[in-house]
């Protein structure tokens, strides 16, 4: 199945979809959720400090009987119990039970303390002291990044964000300076559009060119992100599901397929906005009103 493997500015590959534990919580659960998304072929595995299973998914790495060179390991300093990232990664690395992480991602530019440069500069002596093959970003703004670049001694390999049709036109400028820069994308909450939001634009568009291919939806959506050159980072507990979405790769949409997908999702972003803005101007107006219904009570004049 063509979800082939990308090369990373580092010079190491990142498989092109990756099974991630954010929502797996921590317990027996997740150890037989990765070892189910092992055994069905998925060989990029994404965790996090923050995620608090990085244990469990030792466990399950272990159990795989895999060699450490077949498994992609990534996992991401989340400033938990405020540690720092020379003791979070050395904790990371136990936890998982490996001597170093493929990829080791800063979650987000709000953890870069005390600034961005700063913080960097302790990646890339993670980096150098071969405890990560690659490090990256997640959740960076084009501003972070611009600021993280005019200092960087390495270039972060990936950048991981939010991704899909629905929020494409906003993160498109991230997704312009990350091909600019050599930097990868990697997209988490692919899904999004029909697992939270069914009902949309993107609904039309997604059936039909899935009845095209003989195809799911969720499989179109999948393809979609790979179009646009970016990691899939994804998660089910239903085998089904992992298998479907490893099939996904198989999908060739045509640009007209992804121009339909992306003008749907422009319209759902316009009207997600709307509401957004008709939201607050409905909280606005009760605001107004609770304070002039104080005012008269208390015998307060507006005018």
């Amino acid at each position: 199945m063509p979800w082939e493997s990308i090369k990373l500015n580092s010079g190491y590959y990142i498989p092109s979809i990756g099974f991630g534990t954010w929502t797996l919580g921590n317990g027996q659960g997740p150890i037989d959720q990765v070892e189910q998304a092992l055994e069905n072929g998925y060989n990029h595995i994404d965790t996090a400090q923050s995620y608090r299973n990085e244990g469990e998914t030792g466990i399950a790495l272990k159990e795989s009987g895999l060699s450490r060179s077949d498994i992609f390991v990534t996992t991401k300093y989340s400033g938990t119990n405020s540690l720092d990232i020379p003791t979070s990664i050395k904790n990371s690395v136990n936890s998982l039970g490996v001597s170093y992480v493929d990829l080791y991602l800063v979650h987000s530019p709000r953890l870069a303390v005390p600034d961005i440069p700063t913080c960097w500069a302790q990646m890339e002596k993670v980096k150098e002291d071969g405890l990560a093959k690659s490090i990256g970003i997640s959740n960076f703004g084009v501003q972070d990044m611009e600021i993280l670049m005019a200092s960087a001694k390495v270039k972060p390999a990936v950048n991981q964000i939010l991704l899909h049709p629905y929020v494409y036109q906003q993160q498109k400028p991230i997704l312009d300076y990350a091909a600019k820069n050599g930097i990868i994308i990697e997209a988490y909450s692919a899904l999004i559009p029909i697992t939270k939001l069914p009902g949309g634009p993107l609904d039309k568009p997604l059936n039909e060119i899935a009845a095209k291919f003989g195809a799911t939806p969720e499989q179109v959506l999948l393809a979609w992100t790979k179009a646009k050159g970016a990691v899939v980072v994804t998660t089910s507990s239903k085998r089904t599901r992992l298998q479907g979405y490893l099939a996904a790769g198989d999908i060739a949409l045509s640009p007209e397929d992804v121009a339909a997908i992306d003008a749907a999702g422009a319209l759902g972003e316009k009207k997600a906005i709307v509401k957004i803005m008709l939201k607050r101007v409905a909280v606005g107006a009760i605001a107004c009103a609770a304070v002039f219904s104080a005012c008269n009570f208390l015998g307060i004049s507006m005018m």
